[in-house]
Order: C-alpha cells, then structure tokens, then sequence
C-alpha cells in the first residue's frame, strides 16, 4: 500500500486509499528498466494505469483521479502544489471534465518490458499481458476460498483442499462421523485406517439396522396374512400397502405374502445389505472427490467473474478512448480546414507579393524565361504550348496587359518560329481610359552577348477585338507569329539562349 500523504482540505487527501478500493498503478519494480517520469503517477507513484492527462500537464492514474476527487472539493494538484506552495491556479484545479485520457502514453506503456516478481515465477513479456498473467500466475498467493484462513499458491490450492484445509470436510457414510482434512488429510489410506478402527461400530450399526429390518419384514408378513391390520407406509412408500411391496426373503402366494422371521433366514438379507453398504462406501469415495473437484471448480468460477470484470472494466476504457479518438479526430479535420484555409490564403497573397515585385508600371516590361529546353520541349510536344508573362501597366492607373509566348511557333509560325504575342487584359481603371488601345508596341528579344538583339513592332488595328476594352479577363493576343526563327533561337553563334535562359523586352510608347 502506498504511504499516507498529507495536506490541507482542499488538496490532495492526507492518505492513500485502501487496495480493494481500488487498483494502484503498476508497481515499477516489475519493470525491466527504471521506467520514465513521464510514465509515473502523480499520486500513487506507481506506474501509471490507464492514464488521464489534466489541464495542468500532469498525469494520474484513472482511479487515482475519481478517488481524490471523490473524497475532496476544489483538490489542487498535489504536483503543482508541490512546484508551487502557494499556488490556487485555475488550471491546477482538478475535475473529471478537465482531464482526458491520454493515449499517447497509455500505447507507451503498454509497450513496456516487464516480468512477474512472485518468487519462484520466470514470466516475462509487456505490460498490456501483465493483469491477465497475474490473474493466472501458478506462483501467486491466494486466500482459500472456504475461509479457512490459510494463504496459499494458486497451483497448490487443490492439493490443500484436499489434504489441510480444515472446512474441507469428510464424513464417513456409515456412521456419519465428519473428519476434517487437517485430521486425515483426506487420503484413501487414512479413510481405510478409519474403516479399520471403527469396525466394531460399524458392525453394530450393521446389526440394529437388519433388526430392524427383519422386525418391519415380519410385521408386514403378518398384516399381509391378516394377523394384524396392514400398517401404511412412510414417506418413500406412502399410499402403498404391505402387500403390494417386495420384501426379501418373502414370496407371494395366492396374493398372501409369506416370510420367514426364523434368524436363519436373514443370511440372504445381510448379504444384500452388506453389498449396498459397499457400493454406499465407493459412492462415498466419489461423493468426497466430487466435493473436492466443486471446491476447485468454485475457484476457478470466481478467478472467471474477476477477469470478466476486468474484460468489462477494459471495454468500458476501450468505449471511452473510442469516443475521446472520435472527438480528436473531428478536432483534426477542423484544424485541417482552417490550415487548407490558411493555405490558400498564403498561397493567394505570395502571388500578389509576387505580382507587386514584378509589375512595371511604365509600360517597359523585361521578362527572363528560365529552364528554356525543357519548357521548348513541352511545347513541342503539346505538353504546355504557350506561357503567359506577368501581367505589368503602362502606367500608375493605364492600361493592364502582358505578353504571350509560344516557343514552338503558332499558326504560320507553328514548328519553324518563336511566336510572340501582346495581350489587352481587363484592368482596375479601364473606365476612365480612353479605348480602343492605339500605343505602339516593340518586342525585343535581347542577345546576351549585346550584339545583335531581334526587335519587331506592330501598332495596334483599331478594328481588332483584341483591342477593345476587354469585357473577359483577356483579348485575344495579337502580335509576331514569325518573330524567330527556331533555328536562329538554337544557333550557337547567337547567345539568345544562355545558361537555358532567355530576356524578351516589351517597350509600350505611351506618348
């Protein structure tokens, strides 16, 4: 039992309850290794069962916890009061409603290596086989269970039963003398040393009782010849008439029973009697080793309800941990919402910081396309035919577009040429600027050598859709079909490409 601990009436109470209260938790010297602080009781100091974590962070025993809090109003935790005298924290307050079940520590320990500390037993194994060993350990001491007071190991119950246990009592069937164990141990050798020494008691039970029998016999072959009238039966018999019954040593002639009541006629009758009083002494014998077997059958009865007990006790924990499972669970999906939220939302706003670094608000926009080859290649193959430009103004509140590249050619230019195009895209102010859009538009791509750039220009077709104020979120591009040839583009004499990298420069004359 664990020691008494002190403290005032609203902290932890000043003794540790009794053991059949209820069950500590697991006791550490059955573990391999010094177990974890983290695995310990904060009250019992035991390893911890079926562990529920409080509000404070600390850790008690389930039971430990509805013990404390039955036997005491406002308990603070007996761990913060001991960080913390003075301490009357809320959160150090406990409640079954402010703890739950912790799993994490639960599976932990479950998990630990243990062995059996009952002198004499070898076991080994985990903590979650522990109970169900105890409940079978052949080395454990127990209580017999005809309270005769002795404690003794569970494999040598039987044998106490049946040789020392002082309740467990025989009685001989012929004289009806009761013999407990602890006088004759029970043993077919002393119960013949009985037989043997209360012969001459025996005998003369014998004797009284086949006088009485001889004298019931003739009374009754007297009333069945009408000497006497017929008595009536006893209990085992009542209802019948003497005639009616078969007497040993009597015959039925014409209807007329007669016996012999000489002495000499009774040899037949003692025989008889002397051969029931053998099959009485074996079912004796057997009603003794019956008695026996009962008895063990009622402890295994019993070992049965406690484990059964505890198989509720687990389901009930079990049906418990499910419901607290479910409740994280419903907690996580909610938290993973709000992260996918917040995702999006991060997602959103790196693009608009994105945006903002890159816009150009002049209308002079340079664009660097990296990972060239790959990107030509995804063209070629239809994978990803055209790339798009951050969008950039021609000014503070003008007009918003940006440049669309197709690297494999498109239309005429399909196959042979790098096709460029511009692109009128709805913008915040487009109310207030004066439409179709009618500015002069270079394109440049830049030799990374500064020696031969390739520059074309379009103004724009007043009459072209792609020039109207855009009522989706972009025109139609218009611009270079056959801005470059793809074999100019790849030339190793050139440096448009450089370390798989390429500038193209749009320049919008905004005067």
């Amino acid at each position: 039992m664990a020691e008494k601990a002190t403290g005032g009436p609203q902290d932890i109470p000043s003794s540790s309850p009794d053991e059949d209260e209820f069950p500590f938790g697991y006791p550490s010297n059955i573990c391999e290794d010094v177990p974890d602080q983290k695995y310990l009781c904060s009250n019992c100091n035991n390893v911890l069962k079926k562990a529920l974590q409080t509000l404070c962070g600390h850790r008690y025993c389930s039971a430990c916890l509805s013990w404390i809090l039955r036997n005491n109003k406002n308990a603070i935790c007996q761990k913060c009061k001991e960080e913390d005298p003075s301490t009357s924290s809320e959160g150090s307050l406990l409640a079954e409603e402010r703890a739950f079940g912790d799993a994490a520590i639960n599976k932990e320990i479950s998990e630990l290596k243990v062995h059996c500390v009952t002198l004499g037993c070898s076991w080994a194994g985990i903590m979650k086989n522990y109970e169900e060993h105890q409940s079978l350990c052949e080395y454990a001491l127990i209580p017999c269970h005809t309270g005769c007071g002795h404690v003794v190991m569970r494999k040598k119950l039987a044998d106490h039963l049946e040789n020392g246990c002082v309740n467990n009592v025989t009685v001989c069937q012929r004289c009806k003398q009761s013999f407990s164990s602890s006088e004759y141990q029970g043993s077919k050798e002393k119960m013949k040393e009985h037989d043997r020494t209360a012969v001459g008691a025996h005998m003369l039970l014998l004797l009284q009782h086949i006088k009485q029998l001889k004298e019931s016999l003739c009374t009754a072959a007297k009333a069945a010849n009408g000497l006497i009238p017929p008595p009536r039966l006893g209990v085992n018999g009542a209802g019948k008439s003497i005639s009616e019954l078969q007497v040993p040593g009597g015959l039925h002639i014409n209807g007329v029973l007669e016996v012999d009541c000489l002495p000499g006629s009774s040899v037949s009758e003692d025989e008889a009697v002397l051969e029931q009083l053998v099959r009485e002494k074996v079912i004796s014998e057997l009603e003794n080793k019956l008695h026996v077997f009962e008895n063990i059958v009622a402890v295994l009865n019993k070992e049965v309800e406690t484990s059964n007990l505890e198989i509720t006790a687990f389901r009930r924990q079990s049906e418990l941990d499910q419901n607290i499972i479910r409740s994280l669970e419903l907690k996580i999906a909610e938290l993973h919402r709000c992260l996918t939220q917040k995702d999006a939302c991060l997602s959103s706003l790196h693009k608009s910081l994105l945006f903002s670094e890159q816009a150009s608000y002049d209308g002079v926009f340079l664009w660097k396309i990296t990972d060239v080859g790959r990107k030509l290649q995804d063209s070629v193959t239809g994978r990803t035919v055209s790339l798009y430009s951050p969008a950039f103004y021609t000014a503070k509140y003008g007009y918003k577009v940006c440049l669309r590249v197709y690297l494999n050619g498109d239309g005429t230019g399909k196959g042979t040429h790098m096709s460029l195009f511009f692109v009128v895209m709805k913008g915040d102010y487009d109310a207030l600027l004066p439409w179709p859009f009618r500015h002069k538009v270079t394109f440049m791509l830049l030799d990374q050598n500064n020696r031969e750039h390739i520059i074309d220009a379009f103004r724009p077709d007043l009459t072209s859709a792609s020039f109207q104020r855009p009522v989706n979120d972009m025109n139609v591009a218009s611009g270079c079909p056959m801005f470059l040839p793809l074999s100019k583009l790849q030339s190793p004499k050139y440096a448009y490409v450089k370390e798989d990298t390429l500038f193209l420069k749009c320049i919008i004359e905004t005067n």
